[in-house]
């Protein structure tokens, strides 16, 4: 679950990135990048054993087979320049406008109505009602802001503050997160005609193409609702533990705008996971997932998370590769 406050003067957070916020800045550099060598001289073996406990098979890396194997390869080895740039929640609004153009990408992008690396200066007062508080530069960090005046703008800033302390992908081993310029962003809070937070589409695109969609609703509740379907809205057999899974939504009236935004956007990657919303028949970006769950993450049956690493063919250097005329 991602970390949120909803008006309650109450924090979720990740215990790790709260231990680093309080770590000086040169020890967290330090420390992190004096493990992930150690790692690397040990042949992995603590992401390995990691990854043993976590999911329950050995960790290959010589010839990695399943989805979760080759996002661990994915973060030892690929270093597309793209990566970054798309993993910046920032920057990453640049790339939809080089690609899609000025005009196309702005429909799309979520408002945003402050930007800054000094938290003090986030202007509240001329800030609506609601909105939301995050990081550019990792995960599990969101400030959801439903009613600005019962909410200490101290323990927002506060907050921030301490997410701009953590090098985010020193501690993940995710690579892409390791050099971008830390921000805060400030946007507007997507809501459906009812007030809920919009349904949550991820496209799972491998080497240019959508090859299935998990949707996920009611994320903030007592029981998350989840389901995977393939691109013809079909609905899979899969799931992930602690879910509800298979749960039958209907078709989006703009499936297929959402699946020809996600393969356009994909293209210069091996594989991404392109997270969209969906609040009528109006698509907005979320992000761009290149490491989902750190490779970390345990899918249902087991045999799903091979179906998946199937799609993903690995070729080290692709990004370099000419392409063919």
């Amino acid at each position: 679950m991602e970390e949120t406050i909803l008006n309650r003067g109450k924090i979720k957070r990740s215990k790790k990135i709260y231990f680093m916020s309080y770590m000086p800045q040169f020890f967290n550099l330090y420390y992190s990048s004096l493990k992930a060598n150690i790692d690397r001289l040990n042949d992995s073996r603590q992401l390995k054993k990691e990854f043993f406990e976590k999911l329950k098979y050995e960790l290959n890396l010589d010839s990695p087979r399943s989805y979760n194997e080759k996002i661990q390869w994915k973060k030892l080895y690929d270093r597309n320049p793209l990566l970054t740039v798309t993993a910046d929640k920032y920057a990453v609004r640049s790339y939809l406008k080089s690609v899609l153009g000025e005009k196309s990408a702005s429909e799309l992008l979520i408002p945003l109505y402050h930007v800054t690396d000094k938290p003090e200066n986030i202007p509240f007062g001329e800030l609506p009602e609601k909105f939301v508080v995050k990081p550019n530069h990792g995960s599990q960090m969101h400030i959801f802001v439903e009613d600005k005046n019962q909410l200490p703008y101290e323990l927002i800033i506060k907050e921030c503050k301490r997410w701009l302390k953590v090098n985010f992908g020193f501690y993940t081993g995710e690579w892409a997160y390791r050099n971008i310029k830390r921000k805060i962003l400030v946007e507007k809070m997507l809501e459906t005609e009812t007030g809920e937070m919009p349904l949550d589409y991820k496209l799972y695109c491998f080497h240019g193409k959508c090859k299935l969609i998990r949707v996920s609703g009611n994320r903030f509740g007592e029981e998350v609702l989840s389901g995977y379907f393939d691109t013809d809205w079909n609905l899979l057999p899969f799931g992930v533990p602690g879910y509800k899974c298979n749960h039958p939504y209907d078709k989006p009236g703009n499936l297929g705008e959402m699946i020809s935004l996600a393969e356009c956007l994909s293209k210069p990657f091996d594989y991404v996971r392109v997270d969209l919303y969906s609040i009528g028949k109006k698509t907005y970006f979320g992000e761009l997932t290149h490491y989902e769950a750190s490779g970390m993450g345990r899918l249902e049956p087991e045999s799903f998370d091979f179906m998946l690493g199937q799609y993903w063919n690995i070729e080290p250097g692709y990004w370099q590769k000419k392409p063919q005329l």
